[in-house]
């Protein structure tokens, strides 16, 4: 298939001979052919003209949540897929949170066979312990020779200090990324928000920001005596930036991730008891919102994630106590970023991160497999339920004003549009 991009101007901080420019781009089979100024099209050549058409390396989202197998109803692999590319993302890390949890090297090769012939590149995560029960360790080297990226029990923190001493030593003899979500469970309690006034207001139970910030000390504290490489995902605490920036300074290897919506919302928008709101970790205080955007700009804080986690209706519409947590956010997340920061670095939040989990990174290069996400930068519009592509809806945004559309894809040699 032959594709012409017309009038594209390229965001890539990358290349600065092209960055910013305006470039008709041509693609042949899967290979960027020609970038030049104007390029005239040869016979059955798609022509691809759109209103402000910008593009930029094709997006990365590290932390999604499908559903299949075993909880179909909430997504499955294809809709998913089909739902990131809608979105502008070429590559996802996929969660362990299907049933049965992947945590053999089996349930790796039935993720990676069932996302086979989609557009974008699914790149599964194995458990670290077996169930994600936190006892045994799961079979992490057989995982990452038949493709996990990484290990993680999902939402699920390590509570035995000394397995996370062993699972960071053993993962080093193959240079694994060990996951270690932050959250003291004796601490939190039986908490579903923040802890502060507004829960207190509420009359819902709270998690301390402690709970977190302890967790992080720990992990930080076992990583600097076994080595090995780290990553924190979804931090939501002012704390937790701080812990990880000295961290780093004492060269230590860990990364950490946070979640869109802990950089948009915080839990001032809990007074309808709305339960799309109720998330892991939970939405915290403007303080904590402020020292988390100014991690991502200073980049203590590695790579930003939609977090999205697609929850059944009958899970979320019931009294906020009871209520799963998680919203989905993958359709959300350009046209949030986009108003948070400038547009170079939303798009550099949105492209990143491939390099932790060793996925290669195309360039716009000539020569180069095509990996690009298209978008229009300026649109702006409010996001409503029917724009939701996931087969769930539970989506924390809705109602909100969101500036930027995406117009899709091009991947390999296949492309997805509107």
């Amino acid at each position: 298939m032959n594709i012409l991009l017309k009038a594209a101007k390229i965001v890539d901080n990358s290349n600065k001979e092209l960055h910013l420019k305006k470039r008709d781009i041509l693609i042949k089979n899967g290979i960027i052919e020609k970038i030049a100024a104007t390029i005239t099209p040869e016979k059955e050549t798609k022509v691809i003209v759109l209103d402000n058409l910008h593009v930029s390396v094709g997006w990365f989202d590290s932390s999604v949540a499908f559903g299949e197998p075993g909880y179909e109803q909430r997504e499955t692999i294809e809709n998913g897929l089909l739902t990131a590319a809608k979105a502008g993302f070429t590559d996802i890390v996929l969660n362990p949170n299907t049933n049965p949890i992947p945590d053999s090297s089996s349930h790796i090769v039935f993720l990676k066979n069932a996302a086979k012939n989609q557009i974008t590149r699914l790149h599964p995560l194995g458990a670290l312990t077996v169930k994600s029960e936190g006892e045994v360790l799961a079979e992490l080297f057989d995982m990452k020779n038949a493709g996990a990226v990484a290990y993680n029990d999902f939402k699920h923190p390590i509570t035995n200090s000394n397995l996370l001493k062993i699972a960071l030593q053993y993962t080093q003899g193959f240079d694994g990324l060990v996951y270690s979500f932050p959250i003291d469970v004796q601490i939190a309690g039986k908490g579903v928000v923040n802890e502060d006034k507004t829960s207190t207001k509420l009359g819902l139970k709270g998690i301390p920001p402690l709970a977190e910030d302890l967790q992080i000390a720990r992990d930080l504290l076992i990583l600097e005596y076994t080595g090995g490489k780290l990553h924190i995902p979804t931090i939501s605490t002012a704390n937790a930036v701080m812990l990880i920036a000295a961290a780093k300074k004492k060269g230590l290897d860990v990364s950490c991730s946070v979640a869109i919506h802990n950089l948009f919302f915080t839990d001032d928008v809990l007074v309808e008891f709305d339960t799309n709101f109720k998330v892991m970790p939970p939405l915290r205080t403007k303080n904590d919102v402020k020292a988390l955007l100014k991690g991502v700009k200073e980049g203590t804080i590695d790579f930003v994630t939609s977090d999205h986690t697609p929850i059944d209706t009958e899970e979320k519409i019931i009294e906020f106590d009871n209520a799963a947590f998680g919203t989905t956010g993958l359709e959300n997340a350009f046209g949030i970023l986009n108003q948070l920061f400038d547009l170079e670095t939303t798009i550099d939040l949105l492209s990143k991160g491939r390099e932790r989990y060793k996925i290669a990174t195309q360039k716009i290069v000539e020569g180069k497999n095509v990996c690009l996400t298209l978008f229009n930068p300026d649109e702006t519009y409010v996001f409503e339920k029917e724009q939701i592509n996931s087969i769930s809806k539970n989506n924390a945004y809705l109602g909100t004003k969101h500036k930027g559309k995406v117009y899709g894809i091009i991947s390999d040699n296949e492309i997805l549009y509107s």
